[in-house]
């Protein structure tokens, strides 16, 4: 019942996808990899809300392609956090650069 009221206000549920390809300099396995993005991603999840996981490469030790999520019914202030999340890895984690960034929403 409480789910049909909400969707009679015309509210809609906004998906934003952020897609972030790091290269991991130095990293020498596998091992080492998981303990360098490990606590980015606890910090991403418990700064922002969002949800973060490891989507690609997991077998390259020197890259990874992290996937975020967030649902709101605002797009841009979905986007606005996303760029929040770049800017937050580029400013707390700097040995891990950015190679390629992507924003998308649903």
């Amino acid at each position: 019942m409480a789910r049909e009221n909400q969707r009679n206000t015309g509210q809609s549920t906004m998906v934003t996808l952020l897609t972030i390809k790091l290269n991991l300099p130095g990293c020498q396995s596998l091992k080492e990899k998981r303990g360098r993005l490990q606590p980015m991603l606890s910090k991403l999840k418990r700064e922002f809300n969002i949800s973060v996981s490891e989507v690609g490469l997991q077998d390259v030790w020197q890259s990874a392609w992290i996937g975020c999520a967030l649902v709101s019914n605002d797009s841009s202030h979905n986007v606005q956090t996303m760029n929040e999340v770049i800017k937050f890895i580029e400013t707390h984690f700097p040995d891990e650069v950015i190679l390629e960034q992507h924003i998308e929403n649903r």
